[in-house]
């Protein structure tokens, strides 16, 4: 495998695990009947339509099929893309969650 290869290989999987990251947050938020949007929109308030996380949400399948995310491993996921603002409205949520 040469240079250009390598780092061809480097993209591609770093964008898988982009992908993966997306689907988790996307699928933590349904499983908690909170919209992955909506959530996307406070932490990113000037960025438009997250054409990736549309993709994500239409790939989660619903709250009664799926298993449980626990937060601490979508926080931590979050925070190996450097997604530190999303991870602080996520949990902003889960606290508001746990006191309802």
């Amino acid at each position: 495998m040469d240079q250009t290869e390598r780092e061809a290989f480097i993209i591609q999987k770093y964008k898988q695990e982009e992908e993966l990251m997306i689907l988790l947050f996307a699928q933590w938020c349904i499983n908690h009947d909170l919209e992955p949007e909506g959530i996307y929109q406070k932490a990113f308030p000037s960025q438009s339509k997250n054409a990736q996380l549309t993709h994500a949400v239409e790939q989660t399948i619903p709250k009664s099929e799926a298993d449980e995310i626990p937060l601490v491993s979508l926080l931590e996921v979050l925070s190996w893309f450097e997604q530190d603002e999303l991870a602080f409205i996520v949990s902003e949520e889960a606290s508001r969650l746990d006191k309802s």
